[in-house]
């Protein structure tokens, strides 16, 4: 089955959702710049209202941004991140994954299947639309790029599709692009940082509808 990812998370009430209907991951946003961020108290407190991934709840998920050692220290003394998602180089990410012992995935715009990621040392890879000039901040922002590109991709580790992904295209775009596991934000949200519960029930229903692939989701 199509692991899901719920990220931007910023309410207990979307975590209790997001626990009830058993998603793989949720996401918490350090980025000053993002409508979805959340300091390390309130991200502590939206870890403490749902159950661990050792209880069988989501695996949480840290996003950063060309983030530096001290910045990461203070989120982890805070809440117990399982998986540390990345923006920044190749090379940095691998020390961030070396320093702090945890699965790192990072995250590569892609415009053709020359910019695929090669390297089997990275826990994991997001692949989204690549980042354009007028853009004041990473990620997919609502953007999709041709899903085709990952066809017959030979990942070197885990993987998983993001970027303007929505209830509606959803079960397309896992046919299309044989991703593993999707990842979506605003694709699930009424207005920018607010997540709907309506539309995280049919995204992660229409995901788990698309094409089932075995992986290993850690």
């Amino acid at each position: 089955m199509t692991g899901v990812k719920i990220c931007g998370i910023r309410d207990v009430q979307t975590m209790a959702l997001c626990a009830r209907l058993r998603v793989d991951w949720v996401g918490f946003v350090f980025c000053e710049t993002s409508p979805r961020v959340v300091m390390a108290d309130q991200a502590s407190r939206l870890h403490d209202s749902a159950p661990s991934a050792q209880e069988n709840g989501p695996l949480r998920v840290g996003l950063f941004v060309k983030a530096d050692d001290r910045s990461i220290e203070q989120v982890l003394k805070a809440v117990p991140l399982d998986i540390l998602q990345i923006y920044d180089t190749a090379d940095r990410a691998l020390e961030i994954q070396s320093r702090f012992g945890r699965p790192v995935w990072r995250a590569c715009g892609i415009a053709s299947r020359a910019d695929l990621p090669t390297d089997p040392q990275m826990s994991g890879y997001v692949i989204e639309a690549p980042k354009q000039a007028q853009d004041s901040r990473p990620g997919g922002l609502g953007r999709t790029f041709d899903w085709s590109l990952t066809q017959n991709w030979a990942s070197p580790s885990f993987w998983m599709l993001a970027g303007g992904l929505t209830p509606q295209n959803v079960r397309n775009a896992i046919q299309e692009s044989q991703a593993p596991a999707v990842d979506v934000s605003s694709g699930v949200e009424s207005s920018p940082g607010y997540k709907s519960a309506e539309l995280i029930e049919k995204f992660v229903a229409n995901a788990r509808k698309g094409l089932d692939l075995t992986s290993n989701l850690s």
